[in-house]
């Protein structure tokens, strides 16, 4: 290790160790409690939805959701501090959750109170006594999904559990069916003695089973699959009515820290029916440490004001509950904050929803700094440093990034985010194939092809190799099912792989969806010509549902499916499709990929996980984006213009004391840590000191390395990607442990730091004095001039020479010692 330097405030390497240890841990809350709980707050009204009750049929059921109004005017859920009461039991009862069930027809008063107030809910029993007409599909399916008898960890896993198999998440309720009733000898169910049923037995943990006990003999659920037994397995019609669609309540709710909020499931059948199946739901919270949610639909919120979506699911339909958390402390007097470009007001608008203020604008050389490693991926170099904070110009911002967009390395830095996505792996493609693939791709950029045509150019690539080899995509990808998915992912954000073997667990897509989309790469596949390899769309293959064996004909997501088979290459109408003006997806999916690039954090997160499940925390500010984008001619240098012409794009990453634990609201500059390639190259390029790679010629900067398989064990430390599949989560940008050994014990980086022909070595010779080279040092490392205490600091550990040794080399060994330093230093390793 090299000797320690002088302590520089903002340059402590070991607070980089620091910051990666802590991830490997889950940080944990203040416990102090920024604001009251909910239930100690004053409540002067209280009201329940709904205000009257009407319970039909056979074991009707309906959950109570009471609020209370602050003096305040805020709502508060008081579903679980409130007390409830039937006036006729025999009629109905209600549950301390406030969970009413019908018992008999009649009418009763369901009697709530909660801090000292009380209201009376109006209730109507009917149609208690008719027989149930048990449907498997719709009452038996959802009990094996809600205590995960079908799920991937138990007897939904492909072969299954103990001889017992089940339809993954319930997709294939018929063999569903027919693994309880007609296999293991009858003796899984038993109709002439229910209670002798070895599905009861176990699962209530009367015979041992290694799943648990999942549900006690004495509840309703088990009740429910006993009468199920008794009444003979009934299958159902197959005109019976089926579950449409599924609504929560509240859809949007504003909580305290601490917070909680009970939900409310109601599922919708065809035949108009609504019933209540909170109990039967499955939830999912999007953010865990934002807003988590039990097995009944309770919220409960965090410590960090922000947003979350939790997710309900009842047989394959899903709905999403979006919560807002503020910070307990309102704003008073709050500031208007002036706008650049339409890109604030939208964000300035959520924050103050959170009672959070945005950071100052950040100064000129921290917005020198991060445009250009943002945009070109390199430092500015001294020169360009101190011309950028001497001008005076109000608009240099601008022509900064306008100067930025048009120079060659735009196009390096941009092509190697591309080559990850689109796969550019010379392992699958061959040195040649790989090599144009990249080309092809840095060509498009550089002359500022427009994404839309992009795309359309990859998805319909046709012909000799040599002459579209963009057709390379279809050679990474072979299979007309990855073709599909890998389509859907990197242009519309949209994962539809896990639709190939059941209906998606946290979306919509059906494998009918996802066969729609492989059939459209059905056609595509290769012939060897005089040319080369060629990509050719021939013939009129039909594609099969696995499991139904129907006839899917191509149609693209959310599409409904025409009834023949598109003449000629149906990727041209799957092109046409995606790139349209309407298109719900790709334009969207575009800027907010690029938002990600330039703010850290994508409006959906993860980038590549579109769905309905998964919202923007800021969905105007997509769709403002995207209309922007398409407007512009989905021009990637006019969308990365508009945001960094943003007040967002230009904040402080300095916090004020509301917006400190924000961290997916864009009220301050996130720290990013640089990609592997882009802080190799800033290694080299303060060092002074080029990287030679294997099998290259020298002079390549490694954002220029198209071959992701050349072996740099730098690289490979830092995250980059080996391009095996679309997913953005293949680049690992997290700081580590090893990372930060290695900034500090590197003999490479140590040779680059003490290289005669380098960069210090030159400012030692240049500067004329120990003031000189403390500046030159921190514009090498940092685009900005040092300050007073920095300087001073500087100043005199480039003074304290060791006595005895030349004072030139004494020098120069104090100058590598400051470099080693910021070279280690947060400030050096993350963009802010």
């Amino acid at each position: 290790m090299r000797p320690t330097s002088p302590t520089l405030s903002s340059l402590a390497a070991w607070v980089l160790l620091a910051l990666a240890c802590l991830q490997a841990t889950s940080a944990s809350g203040d416990e102090s409690v920024e604001a009251a709980a909910q239930q100690d707050v004053a409540i002067v009204e209280i009201s329940a939805d709904p205000a009257e009750l009407r319970l039909s049929g056979p074991a009707a059921r309906y959950t109570l959701l009471i609020a209370g109004r602050t003096a305040e005017g805020q709502t508060v859920d008081l579903t679980r501090d409130a007390t409830f009461r039937s006036s006729a039991p025999e009629v109905a009862e209600v549950t301390p959750a406030g969970v009413v069930r019908g018992l008999a027809d009649g009418t009763a008063i369901i009697e709530v109170e909660s801090h000292g107030l009380a209201l009376s809910i109006p209730l109507t029993v009917a149609g208690s006594a008719e027989p149930r007409q048990f449907n498997f599909d719709n009452d038996i399916v959802p009990l094996l999904s809600r205590f995960g008898c079908n799920s991937s960890g138990c007897h939904g896993k492909a072969e299954g559990q103990n001889g017992f198999k089940l339809s993954v998440f319930g997709f294939d309720t018929a063999a569903d069916y027919d693994a309880l009733a007609k296999e293991g000898r009858g003796r899984r169910v038993v109709p002439a003695s229910a209670e002798r049923s070895l599905l009861l037995r176990k699962i209530c943990g009367e015979l041992p089973h290694g799943g648990g006990v999942r549900m006690d003999a004495g509840s309703r659920e088990y009740a429910l699959l006993r009468e199920w037994i008794d009444a003979g397995l009934p299958r159902g019609a197959a005109d019976d009515p089926r579950v449409i669609s599924i609504r929560v309540a509240p859809a949007e709710s504003l909580l305290a820290m601490n917070g909680g909020q009970q939900l409310r499931v109601v599922a919708r059948y065809s035949d108009g029916r609504e019933e209540d199946v909170t109990g039967l739901a499955r939830f999912q919270s999007n953010n865990e440490a934002l807003i988590s949610v039990d097995a009944e639909g309770l919220l409960t919120a965090g410590q960090a004001p922000g947003q979350a979506a939790v997710m309900a699911s009842y047989l394959s339909n899903v709905d999403v509950a979006r919560v807002i958390i503020p910070r307990a402390e309102r704003i008073e007097n709050d500031p208007p904050t002036p706008a650049f470009n339409y890109i604030d007001p939208l964000v300035y608008g959520q924050l103050r929803k959170l009672n959070v203020l945005p950071a100052d604008v950040c100064s000129d050389a921290d917005f020198l700094r991060r445009a250009y490693l943002d945009v070109v991926g390199v430092l500015p170099t001294t020169e360009e440093a101190r011309a950028f904070l001497a001008d005076g110009a109000t608009d240099k911002r601008a022509g900064l990034i306008d100067a930025l967009l048009v120079r060659p390395e735009y196009a390096d830095l941009w092509a190697l985010w591309w080559s990850d996505l689109l796969r550019v792996d010379r392992q699958a493609l061959g040195h040649k194939g790989a090599h144009a693939y990249y080309r092809w791709i840095r060509q498009s950029l550089a002359e500022g092809k427009p994404l839309d045509r992009f795309a359309r150019e990859i998805v319909t690539a046709d012909g000799p190799l040599t002459d579209a080899p963009q057709g390379e995509f279809f050679t990474a990808v072979t299979q007309p099912g990855e073709m599909a998915s890998t389509v859907s992912q990197v242009f519309l954000g949209v994962r539809i792989a896990c639709a190939q073997c059941h209906h998606h667990p946290f979306d919509r897509w059906s494998q009918s969806d996802y066969y729609g989309m492989t059939a459209f790469f059905a056609q595509v596949g290769r012939k060897n010509t005089p040319l080369g390899p060629a990509l050719i769309a021939a013939g009129d293959p039909a594609t099969q549902h696995p499991r139904t064996g129907e006839v899917i004909v191509a149609h693209a997501l959310a599409q409904p499916m025409p009834e023949k088979l598109p003449a000629g290459d149906r990727r041209q109408l799957l092109a046409r499709w995606m790139t349209a003006p309407d298109n719900a997806w790709f334009a969207r999916n575009i800027v907010n990929r690029v938002w990600a690039q330039l703010l850290g954090r994508g409006l959906v997160e993860p980038v590549d996980d579109v769905r309905a499940t998964n919202p923007p925390t800021n969905p105007e500010l997509l769709d403002a984006l995207a209309e922007s984008f398409i407007a512009g001619g989905y021009d990637p240098r006019q969308l990365i213009r508009e945001i960094a012409a943003s007040r967002v794009y230009q904040h402080s990453s300095q916090p004020n004391e509301t917006n400190l634990r924000d961290e997916q609201n864009y009220s301050r500059a996130a720290f990013k840590r640089l990609p592997a390639e882009v802080l190799l190259d800033a290694v080299c390029q303060t060092t002074g000191v080029p990287e030679k790679f294997d099998g290259l010629p020298g002079g390549y900067r490694a954002v220029q390395v198209w071959d992701s398989r050349v072996s740099h064990y730098f690289l490979r430390l830092f995250g980059r990607p080996v391009r095996q599949s679309a997913c953005e989560c293949e680049r690992n940008t997290e700081a580590s442990v090893a990372q930060v050994l290695h900034l500090l014990n590197s003999p490479e980086i140590q040779a680059k730091l003490s290289h005669e022909a380098g960069r210090v070595a030159q400012l030692v010779r240049d500067a004329a004095s120990d003031d000189a080279l403390a500046e030159e040092l921190y514009l090498t490392f940092y685009s900005r001039y040092p300050t007073m205490d920095e300087r001073q600091v500087a100043v005199e550990y480039l003074a304290s020479r060791p006595s005895g040794a030349p004072n030139a080399e004494s020098r120069r060994r104090a100058a590598e010692d400051l470099a080693w330093s910021m070279l280690n230093s947060l400030e050096f390793v993350f963009n802010h």
